[in-house]
């Protein structure tokens, strides 16, 4: 997605008010190129010369990419910034070249996936992290976060409630000034779908590396029918990046055992490597204590927990349960269960014609008798990006319990269980990169002290007697059994692989996306768009006139296009758009413009084929 950037821009801006020189001098260069092979760790009469110098290479003086930029790299060249002459890895001795000072291992630079790994010339892996498989927990410790951007203003991720964005800008298309005070020129949007302007300082932001990215996810050099195969259904599962999956590896083969019971080697690191998972957790979504999380199957499971321990000891006949009318199943099925049970009432916040929420209409749901309100965060079937702190904060001005369903935020959004004050917060692992089959529960520890154990068993015990049972504190009290250890440290290598990208810079990134299809789908005649609220996050639901919708979903997966159709587990919010169906694609941050030009090029035709009949 990137353009040759010339040596000397045509103008200087004004607000430089001197002549810019271009950020590479071709005769430092080229002294830099002879200082590698000279001294080379095999290299004749080179003295105190270790066989580490090929893993680290030559570092100049300075560094042509901005500071804190994912560009920048001690030897001041990345095979990512444009103009950048020599790409990392063809050269040997330099394709361990770190892109970022503060090196994150998973992002090592490798061949493309579907190529074998190859052997640098001067022998060592072209693949950094396969010399140490597995460990990264261990060594995250010693790597920090990638950098994160400020969100920029206007975002309405960064203001869920906002319907005004202002464009986001890309290192690929807008001006970019460097330390040298070369500004690279703004350059056209590769789709056309934006003018390129000029970013303000405030604006400027690392830029986010898709291919590199892709790069870690071996399944996504899969063959469908022929075609290369395009996932468009995140918002039902997403796919694991190598880190995860060697991880996952590594514990088979070196930890496996059951936690905390053993006076054995395994069983310690089995031990240290899920409470490890567990802390990654806690410091992913900022919960302030890591024994109020509590590792679920994922997050129906997390969301029955709280409503069978929680809802049955609180909710009574006549209470109220308060639910929005975007739920997925997974937030309406319980609590019916719950209100039938306990002769309670279960009552819903509309939505508007765009998908959002009705606050005004919530306030006035809200009353003595309500006991709960469950909120989706963001709605798997029309992305709308729920206002959840102002949600919460109304109810929590009367007393009233919250809960709130992260299942489609927590890959797309900063999650801070602090900052939106909700008593709980639930997700599934398999919807951010981890395994399926695990997730987490937070808990606000006075509200989790008050329920008794959902489950008995193994594990939340502290002493049993025939005549009582003395159960173990947070977070054992809520896992009974053997726990599913194994994806809870995958779990924990996909939370961190994330925060190694930055969620703000995902954020953006996929937030241009989704801008984009919107645009693009919306302009297909015939095609219906379901849910429309600006802001929304990851989803592009639709209907096409003369098609149902599977008759849709198969003729994309003939192009190897794989997106959801059907109701998605939330049917009553479909039936408030009139429909019962619709084509859901879903976008994470490993998707392209290009993928979204494949989707919607298939798309059109259909449109043409019908009307032509």
């Amino acid at each position: 997605m990137t353009s040759s950037i010339p040596t000397q821009p045509s103008a200087a801006p004004a607000a430089i008010g001197h002549e810019l020189q271009s950020p590479l001098d071709t005769q430092l260069l080229a002294q830099l190129a002879s200082a590698i092979f000279r001294n080379a760790p095999d290299a004749p009469g080179a003295p105190g010369v270790s066989s580490a110098f090929s893993g680290f290479g030559v570092q100049p003086p300075h560094n042509i990419a901005p500071p804190g930029s994912p560009f920048a790299s001690p030897a001041g060249f990345s095979p990512n910034l444009p103009g950048t002459p020599i790409p990392q890895g063809q050269i040997p001795g330099t394709n361990l070249l770190p892109s970022n000072p503060a090196q994150a291992l998973a992002l090592g630079h490798r061949p493309q996936i579907d190529l074998p790994k190859a052997q640098a010339g001067n022998g060592v892996p072209d693949v950094a992290f396969a010399a140490l498989p597995g460990y990264e927990p261990r060594l995250s410790g010693l790597t920090a976060a990638a950098p994160v951007g400020t969100p920029a203003a206007g975002v309405p991720w960064a203001n869920p409630t906002s319907h005004v964005s202002s464009a986001p800008q890309f290192y690929f298309v807008d001006a970019v000034q460097l330390p040298s005070g070369f500004v690279t020129p703004a350059k056209p949007h590769p789709h056309g779908a934006q003018a390129a302007t000029p970013a303000s300082h405030h604006e400027r932001h690392p830029g986010f590396d898709v291919q590199a990215v892709r790069r870690d996810f071996p399944i996504l050099s899969e063959r469908i029918n022929g075609k290369p195969l395009i996932w468009l259904d995140n918002a039902a599962t997403t796919h694991k990046p190598r880190q995860v999956i060697e991880r996952i590896a590594h514990f088979y083969e070196h930890e496996n055992s059951n936690i905390h019971r053993a006076a054995h080697a395994l069983a310690a690191r089995a031990t240290d490597a899920y409470e490890h998972a567990r802390e990654v957790v806690r410091r992913f979504i900022n919960a302030p204590d890591v024994n109020e999380v509590i590792f679920v199957r994922g997050t129906t499971e997390a969301i029955n927990l709280v409503a069978k321990s929680w809802g049955g000891k609180h909710v009574g006949e006549g209470d109220e349960i308060i639910v929005s009318h975007l739920e997925h199943h997974a937030n309406i099925v319980p609590w019916q269960q719950l209100a039938e049970a306990k002769g309670a009432k279960l009552r819903v916040i509309p939505v508007d014609d765009e998908g959002q929420i009705r606050l005004d209409e919530y306030q006035k749901l809200i009353n003595d008798r309500t006991k709960l309100v469950a909120i989706g965060h963001v709605s798997n079937t029309l992305g709308t990006v729920v206002p959840v702190k102002q949600v919460v904060e109304i109810a929590r001005r009367r007393g009233i319990v919250t809960l709130v369903d992260g299942a489609q935020s927590i890959a797309h959004t900063p999650v801070d269980v602090q900052d939106i004050g909700a008593d709980f917060f639930v997700f599934s692992g398999h919807k951010i990169f981890a395994p399926t089959g695990i997730g987490a529960l937070w808990g606000r520890r006075k509200v989790l002290e008050d329920m008794p154990p959902w489950q008995g068993g193994g594990n939340m015990i502290a002493d049993v007697t025939f005549e009582k049972t003395v159960f173990q504190p947070l977070p054992n009290t809520f896992e009974a059994g053997t726990g599913n250890i194994a994806d809870a440290v995958g779990l924990g290598a996909a939370l961190e692989y994330v925060e190694r990208l930055g969620i703000e810079n995902i954020s953006r990134y996929e937030h241009a996306l989704v801008d984009y299809g919107m645009q693009q789908l919306g302009s297909i005649p015939g095609l219906r768009l379901i849910g429309t609220v600006p802001g929304k996050a990851s989803v592009l639901s639709f209907t096409l006139a003369g098609y149902t919708t599977d008759e849709v979903g198969k003729a994309l997966n003939a192009e190897g296009i794989a997106v959801r159709t059907g109701h998605h587990c939330a049917q009553p919010i479909l039936r408030r758009f009139g429909v019962e169906t619709t084509v859901r694609p879903s976008l994470a941050f490993y998707n392209t413009f290009e993928e979204i030009d494949a989707l919607v090029t298939v798309v059109r035709r259909l449109a043409g084929q019908r009307r032509a009949q």
